[in-house]
């Protein structure tokens, strides 16, 4: 009988043409050709966040203007960029820094505060009072224990480690939009190309590059996705949400693409085939 979790079994039915690190939540992504995939997800990713002076968490959903804000890797943390309010570098805070609890959705995590100058100079480009914090213990936010497995991790991601997306899929889906609009909406980590359109509802365990993923659930999509990533503006506040709620409501909400925990670390690369090592039924369950 066949070892299903042998990286080498199961059909390449896909290969990854593109990966992006989103280093700070709701700011700006970056493309990468490959990196590692840790327990928590693709290094450096949402591992800061911007949150309001009483730690909640803030993203475009509150403020489109956070789609504005570029990022870039530095030395040893990153540089922000903004048209009007130029660049500003940011260290790595020490891990015995300045603790904060802040909060994501209903989770709460302790993180390190970035200091007073990172803080005034995303306040002055976003036009409100706020803090900028990074998480240091990548073990510290379980992922969903209703769909990831036990010792499954999260930094501040809204929910799981990991979200790709099928290009064939967004092809389909524009399809059907009186506009088309582009991947950037939705904010992957990985996205795949070669698989039929929505054929990633029925992918269970992948194995792509040196690790594997576990596919847990199709992604709910938010306001964030109307939101165009260049101008931070909304040219049609109904979609791509309203043609979802027609072709792609779910129990949860209106669903695009598909969240992943990692089974076990390893390094990723664009170009990597992608295997389906295990199958289901799809996991679009009705609404």
């Amino acid at each position: 009988m066949q070892d299903r979790t042998d990286p080498a079994a199961g059909a390449c039915v896909a290969r990854v043409v593109a990966l992006h690190v989103h280093p700070v939540k709701s700011l700006g992504g970056i493309a990468v050709s490959a990196g590692l995939l840790g327990p928590c997800g693709l290094e450096d990713d949402r591992r800061w966040m911007v949150t309001d002076p009483d730690g909640a968490f803030l993203t475009q959903r509150q403020q489109a203007r956070m789609a504005l804000v570029t990022v870039a890797r530095g030395t040893d943390g990153l540089v922000l960029a903004m048209e009007g309010h130029g660049a500003h570098a940011v260290a790595r805070p020490p891990v015995d820094g300045t603790r904060r609890i802040v909060r994501v959705w209903k989770d709460s995590v302790p993180a390190v505060d970035a200091g007073d100058a990172a803080a005034a100079w995303l306040g002055a480009a976003l036009g409100r009072p706020c803090r900028l914090v990074y998480l240091h213990d990548t073990g510290a936010r379980p992922a969903d224990p209703a769909f990831a497995p036990p010792g499954a991790t999260v930094g501040f991601a809204d929910g799981f480690a990991v979200l790709l997306a099928s290009r064939a899929s967004l092809d389909a889906l524009n399809r059907d939009l009186p506009s088309p609009v582009p991947m950037d909406r939705f904010r992957p980590n990985l996205v795949l190309e070669g698989a039929a359109p929505w054929a990633e509802d029925g992918w269970r365990l992948l194995a792509v590059g040196e690790a594997l993923l576990r596919v847990v659930k199709p992604c709910s999509r938010c306001i964030m996705t109307t939101i165009d990533q260049r101008t931070a503006e909304s040219p049609d506040p109904r979609e791509p949400l309203a043609t979802l709620a027609r072709t792609r409501r779910a129990r949860g909400g209106v669903m695009f693409g598909q969240n992943a925990v990692v089974v076990r670390p390893g390094r990723i690369a664009v170009g990597d085939g992608v295997r389906v090592l295990e199958e289901g039924p799809s996991n679009l369950l009705p609404a």
